[in-house]
């Protein structure tokens, strides 16, 4: 397994948690689920399924309803989102 593919399945097991957890509301669950999909998604290349998964991590980042151990958790995996590189 590649460091970029390790990456990726570290930031798809914190999705799993996220949409798994309760305490955190729907639409937040909703959202894990589809950057978890589009991580696991059939694009053979990992900077183009990091990039989808940012767009759907950031866009939700923000939102006020969010917990906040949830907001830490969700910046924590954007973070190592953003060091896939080529």
């Amino acid at each position: 397994m590649t460091p970029q593919e390790e990456k990726i399945q570290q930031v798809v097991d914190i999705m799993d948690r996220i949409s798994e957890d309760m305490t955190v509301p729907r639409n937040i669950r909703r959202a894990a689920k589809e950057a978890k999909g589009e991580l696991q998604g059939t694009e053979e290349n990992p900077v183009i399924k990091a990039a989808s998964a940012i767009s759907i991590l950031d866009e939700i980042s923000n939102d006020p309803n969010m917990p906040v151990h949830t907001r830490t958790t969700v910046w924590n995996a954007l973070s190592i989102l953003e060091t896939i590189k080529e």
